[in-house]
């Protein structure tokens, strides 16, 4: 099908951001000022207008911080909330909030990373693969704080590599189409990383696929990037 598109989309917004407590410590990282702003206000407001008409917003540490977030940006609706009473890890957060969810297909975003990617293009490429998962990857150079992924020639993933520094790669850019049924049937325990636990897995058995986009990128995870963010805040908009 060429006409597949996204609809609904789980933010994972539930870190608790230790490296990035210097620089924004009575945060969730994902609600760190920029420009004014909430880092995670620019995600929504350019995923919304890439087609998402429902978020998820799978949260954790300090959640009250998201009550006037919420009440600004969805005042008609269009979110629901998953609340993680103990941590749960990327996977289980992931599966709980997967339980709110109405779509087969779900977009799956860090709360605290910014991709602008195509989601028409991720849609089509994860429904023409058939793909479990399609991971959206960015092209970097000379880089250490990302491990790198490697694809065949069909575009599944074949190896995730451990971090160390690269001089030309790809990297998980954080954002991944979700074949939502095909995860819930999976037996999985409660508490998981959703990279290491379900991606890097069974890479023999699940569909995991790649789709290069060298788009813009910032993970806000550190606070040099937090500063640089502050400096190139309109490539968000």
């Amino acid at each position: 099908m060429t006409d597949a598109i996204l609809k609904e989309a789980i933010v994972l917004a539930g870190g608790l951001g230790t490296r990035l407590r210097s620089a924004v410590p009575d945060l969730p990282k994902c609600m760190a000022p920029v420009g004014g702003r909430p880092f995670i206000e620019y995600v929504t407001d350019h995923f919304r207008r890439a087609g998402i008409e429902r978020f998820l917003f799978a949260l954790g540490y300090k959640s009250a911080a998201f009550d006037d977030f919420f009440r600004r940006q969805f005042p008609d609706g269009g979110y629901a909330v998953s609340i993680e009473e103990q941590p749960l890890g990327t996977g289980g957060a992931i599966r709980q909030a997967c339980t709110l969810a109405r779509e087969r297909t779900v977009l799956i975003l860090n709360g605290d990373t910014f991709f602008r990617i195509g989601t028409r293009e991720l849609a089509a490429a994860h429904d023409a693969r058939r793909a479990d998962c399609t991971i959206c990857l960015k092209p970097m150079r000379d880089f250490d704080r990302f491990g790198a992924v490697e694809l065949d020639g069909e575009q599944r993933v074949s190896h995730f590599r451990e971090k160390k520094f690269t001089h030309q790669g790809l990297i998980n850019g954080g954002v991944y189409a979700l074949d939502r049924e095909k995860f819930m049937a999976e037996r999985l325990p409660a508490v998981f990383s959703f990279e290491k636990d379900y991606l890097e897995k069974s890479l023999d058995t699940r569909r995991i696929y790649g789709l290069v986009q060298d788009a813009y990128f910032i993970d806000i995870g550190i606070p040099e990037d937090y500063r640089r963010v502050q400096q190139e805040i309109n490539s968000l908009d």
